[in-house]
């Protein structure tokens, strides 16, 4: 079990959010936020996964914008992390947003079709009358 490449992605993460949000002084690069990091086993490679708020063609905008920036926040990176070798960073769209809005109207979508079947019917901590409780 490896856990460095964990703690490494992990503050990764957290510091590549700082520099983009403080240093990285690009009006191209919209509202993005730094959703994940996964590094390889052997510390030299770090996927940085992004979610970027706006129209398609503004996320694509901003994650080309991230990707040639990935050697400016490679450098930050190393003068801020006690690393040997700074990770090569690629700048990778988050998808798991947009799944998740989604998933989520489509179940919103299927409760309203149905009456019959609502939620607030079946909930689990509902109490019950002395009718309702089965003796044992």
């Amino acid at each position: 079990m490896q856990h460095r490449p964990d703690r490494v992605a992990h503050e990764l993460k957290n510091e590549i959010s700082v520099i983009i949000a403080r240093e990285l002084h690009d009006p191209r690069v919209g509202l993005a936020t730094v959703t994940d990091a996964k590094v390889s086993p052997d510390l030299r490679h770090a996927r940085v996964f992004v979610s970027v708020y706006g129209p398609p063609e503004e996320q694509r905008e901003t994650l080309a914008v991230l990707n040639h920036a990935a050697g400016f926040i490679r450098r930050a990176i190393g003068a801020r992390m006690r690393l040997r070798r700074s990770p090569e960073i690629v700048f990778t769209f988050d998808e798991s947003v947009e799944y998740g809005d989604r998933m989520e109207r489509l179940i919103e979508e299927v409760t309203q079709e149905s009456p019959g079947c609502s939620t607030s019917d079946q909930r689990p901590d509902q109490e019950f009358d002395d009718e309702q409780v089965p003796e044992v």
